[in-house]
């Protein structure tokens, strides 16, 4: 048994052996699932919850100095003193670092969004994708009925003395040819599969439901606005968490209240006590104040980075939305007149060669050409989703 036949019967049957163990899903549930999977996701979640957690440290003291001091202080007797201290910040401290951390907490939500929309493109890249190769797959499948009729009726011309032997060899030749093709594209199946199992990220063998139309929804008659709104929402959240960082390093400017306790002996016999009251006043504030202004820069930079993304949106979707109309036309051609052209020539050629009317290389030519335009059709339809994708999901930058 030759090498080609038995690679397509040993990946035919390892791919029965997969689609025994593989699970069909829609487009709507490998998001769900990836959403659900997904390490980063995760990551995004501990990172709500930890500054949400934070919030509580909003309220900050500093630590209690307790202090005893024993000697000489008052006679020659040997007396004792124990004091207790504790500064509280006042003014608007406390206020500034609890709004600071709600504003962290929801640009950690901002960041989360972001990633669930890179993951949604990414799952949609990659199912799509899968789909493609199946259809290339169908499309060999297609090619190789055509040529073992072919190859059958050559053979029977050849024995019939109507042909040639050249006729015959040319015809094993592209046959076995396709079926070398097939193994290929059974190896592009696993990879195409294993992109998708990978940004599901699960250890299930998933692949695309076998009903999912071939060609993705027309996003102009999607919502496709969604980026610009994460975008925004995003650096206008950083803006936030930046005022409040700077309203936060102003308020350390104000003092601190601190109160007391103290308890002494005088002459070893007497206990003496009383309560105590200062402030920790910030003479030297310059820091803070430089914190302050450099946040305020901070608030400048995400401004201009905001603007930055809008205009790097809208002049990318200008080119997308051109790509998309550009490979649009194509499927249009190919779905209205191509593929009818196709299934006409080949039944066309295929009858007059039977009935001897075409010659051997003149019915090649023309089995070849409608072969290239359903390739065509295929490639164009693959080109279509791809486009059709980056117009709903653009790319974007964050730092």
């Amino acid at each position: 048994m030759s090498n080609p036949i038995v690679t397509i019967l040993v990946l035919l049957i390892s791919s029965f052996s997969f689609a025994q163990n593989s699970q069909t899903i829609t487009l709507e549930k490998a998001i769900e699932k990836a959403k659900a999977n997904n390490i980063d996701l995760k990551i995004a979640d501990k990172e709500i919850e930890k500054q949400t957690l934070l919030k509580k440290t909003a309220f900050q003291v500093d630590p209690l100095q307790v202090q005893y001091q024993g000697g000489q202080f008052n006679s020659v007797d040997y007396d004792h003193n124990v004091s207790i201290q504790q500064y509280f910040p006042i003014g608007k401290i406390t206020k500034a670092n609890r709004q600071l951390q709600e504003e962290l907490a929801k640009l950690a939500e901002k960041r989360k969004a972001l990633t669930e929309y890179e993951i949604e493109k990414a799952v949609s890249l990659a199912y799509y994708q899968y789909l493609y190769g199946v259809s290339i797959e169908k499309l060999n499948n297609e090619l190789f009925e055509i040529y073992t009729k072919f190859l059958k009726n050559t053979e029977l011309r050849f024995q019939t003395g109507e042909s040639g032997n050249i006729e015959v060899i040319s015809a094993k030749a592209k046959s076995k040819e396709i079926e070398t093709q097939k193994a290929q594209l059974e190896y592009d199946l696993v990879i195409y599969q294993k992109q998708l199992q990978y940004f599901i990220q699960t250890d299930e063998n998933i692949v695309p439901d076998a009903n999912t139309p071939l060609q993705y929804a027309d996003p102009t008659d999607l919502n496709n606005t969604k980026v610009e709104g994460l975008v925004n929402d995003y650096y206008t959240q950083q803006i936030s968490v930046y005022q409040k960082e700077a309203n936060t390093f102003k308020a350390m400017r104000t003092p601190k209240l601190g109160l007391g306790y103290f308890g002494q002996t005088i002459d070893t016999k007497s206990y003496f006590q009383g309560f105590t009251a200062g402030l920790q006043i910030p003479l030297f504030g310059g820091a803070n104040t430089a914190k302050a202004k450099a946040s305020q820069i901070s608030v400048s930079q995400s401004q201009l980075e905001l603007d930055k993304s809008k205009l790097t949106l809208k002049l990318q979707k200008e080119e997308l939305q051109n790509e998309f109309e550009k490979q649009k036309k194509a499927i249009v051609y190919y779905q209205n007149e191509g593929l009818q052209y196709a299934e006409q020539i080949i039944t066309t050629a295929q009858k007059s060669y039977a009935n001897g009317d075409m010659s051997y290389w003149s019915y090649i030519s023309f089995l070849n050409q409608a072969i290239d335009i359903k390739k065509q059709n295929a490639e164009a339809i693959n080109a279509y989703n791809q486009s059709a994708i980056q117009l709903q999901f653009p790319t974007f930058s964050n730092n």
